[in-house]
């Protein structure tokens, strides 16, 4: 019964991408908040970002929402809206304040993914991007189990170049296999400075034992891009402004577009195949 309540909400999701990673800190919020805004660039398409990282959600911060809340209607919770179509649902916007700490055990963050996921009047939707937390545990294993009621493309998984941040990685990539969840590919973030004044390159976080790239071969995944470090990006998501809008001539947005590019190609290619299939 609970299966069929979610395949009907969200029978009308064509796309559903997880945003994940096995360390915190390597940018993954900030990618689900591009991720979102590039696509949604498109104005024919709709696109939802939900934020599942119930103890640190910074989708609201970035998105530039703090301070809203959600609205109950007839058919369920409604999303919080940046453009008429680019929807956000987050716990920051449940919180009486951005300071308040969540402190929850397990079966409770598990029943507020089932309600983002079962209670949110969504609507029709040609992506659904999902913020998860660092690690591999319960919201990972619940949002998986629940979504496998219908429908998930595959998972963006995003690193940084630094062995201890592809450490964990490998142990993400290792659950993604473990759960049968398509890898997208993997996203190199902070990979290199680009000094503004002189144009030279500098590794801020040296790749010691060949970055993402060698690690995507040996484990034959797709690496999706590199994205070079810009203090603009962190700018931006203080302001919870685009900076795709904000820098459209950085380095950083023309990787980040090209990897957007990318996500879409492969969600296109499932969409084909399933249709094939069928």
């Amino acid at each position: 019964a609970e299966a069929a309540e979610l395949r009907e909400r969200l029978g009308s999701v064509k796309h559903t991408v997880l945003v994940l990673s096995g360390k915190g800190g390597v940018g993954k919020s900030t990618f689900s908040a591009l991720l979102a805004h590039g696509l949604a660039a498109d104005e024919a398409k709709q696109v939802a970002l939900l934020d599942i990282d119930i103890c640190g959600p910074s989708i609201p911060k970035m998105m530039g929402l703090e301070g809203e809340q959600v609205h109950q209607s007839g058919s369920g919770w409604s999303p919080v809206y940046v453009e008429e179509n680019l929807g956000v649902m987050s716990v920051g916007f449940l919180l009486s304040s951005p300071d308040d700490a969540v402190i929850w055990r397990g079966p409770k963050k598990n029943g507020l993914i089932k309600q983002f996921l079962r209670d949110v009047d969504w609507g029709e939707i040609d992506y659904l991007i999902v913020d998860t937390p660092p690690g591999t545990s319960d919201e990972h294993l619940s949002i998986v189990q629940y979504l496998s009621a219908t429908h998930i493309d595959g998972a963006v998984i995003i690193t940084t170049p630094q062995e201890v941040s592809l450490q964990d990685v490998r142990k993400e990539i290792n659950f993604c296999h473990k759960v049968k969840l398509p890898i997208i590919g993997v996203v190199e973030n902070m990979s290199g400075f680009i000094c503004p004044k002189c144009k030279n390159e500098s590794q801020i976080f040296p790749p010691t034992t060949g970055g993402a790239e060698k690690m995507c071969q040996n484990l034959n995944v797709s690496l999706l891009g590199k994205v070079p470090l810009d203090p603009q990006i962190g700018k931006s998501c203080d302001k919870g402004q685009s900076f795709l809008c904000e820098a459209p001539e950085s380095p950083a947005t023309l990787s980040y577009r090209n990897i957007i590019q990318r996500i879409q190609e492969y969600c296109d290619q499932q969409h084909f195949q399933e249709e094939k299939i069928i």
